[in-house]
């Protein structure tokens, strides 16, 4: 029986086992002091020469950088120590000694970094983030269960495109192509049409040859589906959305983001309402800043960091032009040239968080959408099923957790949101 490092404040005054790995280690004269991590925190544990046997002493001192260790000590409460306790330790054992650590202190190249993930993982950032994505997802679910979502799970393998026929990873499927799936959008209008508030959560694929700092070819997204919602419903939810995930961060994370070093003041300012700007609003600013996107073109990472960093807080673009948007989304009655559909871009120059739309419910029009866009009818039939039978207005969002997790983090580059990254050229480890 061991005592994982978060429980030891239970255990004060009393004798417990850690098993963990050195983290880093200080000699001084007599004393070896032993900074352990197990996965839970850090503790420091000290060992007396005088006070153990010469084996112990020994493993203490031969001890090197993540050598994974078992010690048994006396729980002694110091406030200048990690965490505030310290082991008084009476037994040391080296289960696995570690010989030149690939990582040290000093600083390494990003592919240096990169090509020793599976260890990089270990380090004190990397493990904070980590922490702060699985808040976000527990945040993520919670969120949804808790308000009547039922989570239905779509399928990775695909027929047919959702987002675009250029960034399909294309595998063969016993004679028959097949398609890594882009989202799960389109099974989940299925399934909002059976229990009316959906959402799935799971990995997508897009075969983007970019290098941004906002890309990776493999991803989790998490897209909600709602039956009787239009534009303005799925606003106000991913407005809800995406201020509970932030406050569940603020207030379960706070270690790991101060090990980030990230100003918390300016993720508190995330409440609802948040900005809404029209698509040719947004492109006014864009204008009066130079940019050289020509209107009626979608947005590059470049006007998306102009658009976002004028807010303090997530912004929604809203109704672009139709003809540069996905071939499922309503257009507007208004002026049907434009689609009724919105992006939430987050503050400080992150860009695009939430893409999303109030969907075509009519059979006719989609069909001619589905021709508008060169897509083969056969893949879509039991799409335009849907239309047949019970047709109604739904609307739905994706949320890409790499850069939320970016975002809050605040990390100059997506490839550290996710434990091993899938981006252009690199798919090791």
């Amino acid at each position: 029986m061991h005592t994982y490092i978060s429980e030891v404040s239970k255990h004060e005054g009393e004798e417990v086992t850690i098993k963990g790995w050195v983290y880093n280690k200080t000699d001084k004269g007599k004393l070896r002091f032993l900074l352990l991590r197990d996965g839970t925190g850090v503790i420091q544990a000290v060992v007396f020469k005088k006070g153990v046997s010469e084996e112990t002493f020994t493993a203490a001192d031969s001890a090197t950088q993540e050598s994974s260790i078992i010690v048994t000590g006396t729980v002694r409460k110091d406030d200048r120590a990690p965490g505030g306790y310290e082991l008084d330790a009476g037994e040391c054992r080296i289960v696995q000694l570690t010989e030149e650590y690939p990582i040290t202190p000093k600083d390494h190249g990003t592919a240096f970094l990169m090509e020793n993930r599976h260890l990089w993982l270990r380090s004190s950032r990397q493990h904070a983030i980590l922490k702060v994505r699985h808040e976000i997802i527990r945040a993520v679910r919670d969120f949804y269960d808790n308000n009547g979502y039922t989570l239905v799970d779509t399928p990775i393998l695909t027929p047919a495109s959702c987002e675009g026929t250029t960034t399909l990873f294309e595998i063969d499927y016993f004679g028959e192509k097949a398609y890594l799936s882009q989202s799960g959008q389109l099974y989940n209008e299925a399934a909002c049409m059976s229990v009316g508030k959906t959402y799935c959560f799971g990995p997508t694929f897009r075969a983007e040859k970019s290098k941004t700092r906002r890309h990776l070819m493999e991803f989790w997204m998490v897209e909600p589906e709602v039956a009787w919602a239009d534009l303005n419903d799925i606003m106000k939810l991913s407005e809800e959305f995406v201020s509970y995930v932030v406050g569940r961060v603020l207030e379960n994370r706070k270690e790991e983001l101060d090990i980030l070093e990230r100003d918390t003041s300016l993720l508190e300012s995330v409440i609802p309402p948040f900005p809404r700007v029209s698509y040719d609003e947004a492109f006014d600013i864009l204008e009066e800043e130079g940019t050289e996107t020509p209107r009626g073109s979608d947005f590059g990472g470049g006007d998306e960091t102009i658009l976002s960093a004028k807010f303090d807080r997530p912004v929604i673009i809203h109704r672009y032009p139709a003809d540069i948007k996905a071939f499922y989304m309503q257009p507007d009655p208004e002026n049907p040239q434009l689609a009724l559909c919105m992006d939430m871009l987050a503050p400080e120059g992150y860009g695009e968080i939430i893409g999303g739309s109030q969907r075509i419910h009519d059979h006719d029009l989609l069909i001619e959408r589905i021709h508008e866009h060169s897509l083969p009818v056969e893949a879509f039939q039991w799409f335009l099923d849907l239309r047949q039978y019970g047709s109604v207005p739904h609307s739905g969002f994706g949320m890409g957790i790499e850069r939320v997790v970016s975002w809050i983090c605040k990390l100059d580059h997506v490839r550290e949101t996710i434990p091993f990254p899938r981006m252009l050229h690199r798919m090791y480890p």
